[in-house]
């Protein structure tokens, strides 16, 4: 509950709808039966939060990472530039380090992933509300990495690498340690003409010509 006894009002951001009733029930749940959490609105896509967060100002947002329209970090940049008191909180299936880090160079208080219980994300969210930072095991430390200056830390983030999105860089990942464009359709479960797509896409977006200087570009920002 929030210091004057009121439930905290959670706002709650994913593109799946059934992933969303599973949180709120969880959520709205509570202690026996006495509800510390309320979740007061949720949305499906980037848009959709923004809009929804500016309205009801909710005490925290749970957001995914990513989402229709952009992502978590989209929203955060959107809704801190409207000046919204909110705390965020990511939610997500991803434990990548630069999905961690994008989110929390946006301004997002704490990085949890769907595995967590629903206890431990009723805590997670009473912790961020009382100014706390929360992570899940071992995703702290991308971001001690990505803000400490010894050898060895993880680098900023890239404003290049923010561009893609994430199959363009499940692909590039791929496509860097070697695999033929029919082995990353086979592991990504895509056609060879998705593939195709995507390669293409992303050496327009590095501004590469060829697959050799894609795979530098790749190992030079540690995707790979």
């Amino acid at each position: 509950m929030s210091d004057d006894g009121d439930p905290i009002r959670v706002y709650l951001v994913d593109d799946h709808a059934l992933f969303r009733s599973g949180v709120r029930a969880e959520l709205d749940r509570g202690d026996g039966g006495t509800p510390v959490v309320e979740v007061i609105g949720e949305a499906g896509s980037v848009d959709e939060a923004v809009a929804g967060v500016g309205h009801l100002a909710p005490d925290v947002v749970l957001l995914d990472v990513h989402l229709p329209g952009g992502g978590g970090a989209e929203i955060l940049r959107r809704t801190r530039a409207a000046g919204t008191e909110s705390v965020f909180l990511a939610l997500s299936v991803s434990d990548a380090a630069e999905d961690v880090i994008s989110v929390i160079r946006a301004g997002a208080r704490g990085y949890v992933t769907k595995t967590i219980s629903g206890r431990d994300l009723s805590d997670a969210v009473r912790r961020v509300r009382a100014g706390d930072a929360v992570f899940s095991p071992r995703l702290a430390g991308f971001v001690l990495d990505a803000f400490s200056d010894r050898p060895g830390a993880a680098p900023p983030v890239d404003p290049e690498v923010d561009q893609l999105t994430k199959r363009e860089r499940d692909v590039l990942r791929l496509l860097a340690r070697g695999y033929a464009y029919k082995e990353i359709a086979g592991e990504l479960f895509i056609s060879v003409k998705t593939v195709e797509t995507h390669v293409s896409s992303v050496l327009r977006k590095t501004q590469t010509s060829n697959r050799h200087e894609l795979s530098r570009w790749a190992t030079d920002r540690r995707l790979v």
